[in-house]
């Protein structure tokens, strides 16, 4: 645990400027309840609404927003750099009006030093290398790249899958399976995702190594076969295909 969390705040905080505690929370939480509307907070009504429930409840900007968010999720992608810079500083420094901090954090301190640094080189390297003008420009470039890629990474995932509500009773195999969705596509794939494309072999076994994910994939998928179990699999392009017809979906009842 040790050296994984010390990778972590380095990767993260340091080189990316991504709070490193903030997403073990997060991600732990999705992981305990995958698409459930109530519990994951990647499925939380925001920006984007995931079910027609959410979709009614959205007023002004964000109803206007939801009837076209299908058309409108790539290019809201590239705000998702920021966004994911915003939510780190918030859970550093987010507190309860008890005065409790919103979100638990092991090293929060380690974490806001790191993020400072990472800010200061950041802006440093640019304004040493360009003019204010053009490292301005740079950084609304590589943050809106950087963002896309996120969600590009993330949104063949779980988007477009069945969303469970407290009403239904599933065993851990069925509420991590029947939620999650693979992404064939070979060596190239599995670098441009991470790994992220074996996501029902990760939600499984979370602490598996990520090599070791493909090698899983076919004792689980005829393991379902033999439980009578659906296994999602499909291709990147069909995957984002899935993910834009449900974020069609959930908007229809605001376009009538």
């Amino acid at each position: 645990r040790g050296p994984s969390e010390a990778v972590g705040l380095l990767a993260g905080n340091l080189a990316v400027g991504l709070s490193y505690g903030w997403w073990v929370d997060k991600h732990n939480r999705h992981h305990a309840n995958p698409n459930h509307e109530d519990e994951d907070p990647d499925v939380g009504a925001g920006a984007l609404v995931w079910t027609y429930e959410q979709a009614l409840d959205t007023r002004g900007f964000g109803r206007w927003l939801a009837r076209r968010q299908a058309y409108l999720f790539f290019p809201m992608l590239l705000l998702e750099g920021l966004n994911l810079h915003v939510a780190s500083i918030r859970a550093i420094i987010g507190r309860e009006p008890d005065g409790r901090f919103r979100t638990p954090m092991r090293h929060r301190r380690i974490e806001a030093l790191l993020l400072g640094v990472h800010t200061a080189g950041y802006l440093a390297a640019l304004l040493l290398a360009m003019s204010p003008g053009k490292a301005l420009l740079f950084a609304a470039v590589h943050q809106g790249l950087w963002g896309l890629y996120m969600g590009c990474s993330f949104a063949p995932n779980h988007k477009g899958m069945p969303m469970p509500t407290a009403d239904d009773e599933l065993d851990f195999l069925r509420k991590q399976v029947l939620t999650s969705r693979n992404v064939r596509g070979g060596g190239l794939v599995d670098v441009a995702l991470g790994g992220l494309n074996y996501q029902i072999e990760h939600h499984l076994f979370p602490n598996m190594p990520r090599a070791n994910l493909r090698r899983a994939q076919p004792i689980v998928r005829a393991y379902c076969a033999e439980r009578g179990i659906p296994y999602a699999e499909t291709g990147l392009v069909d995957s984002y295909r899935q993910a834009l017809a449900h974020l069609h979906e959930v908007g229809r009842p605001l376009r009538g």
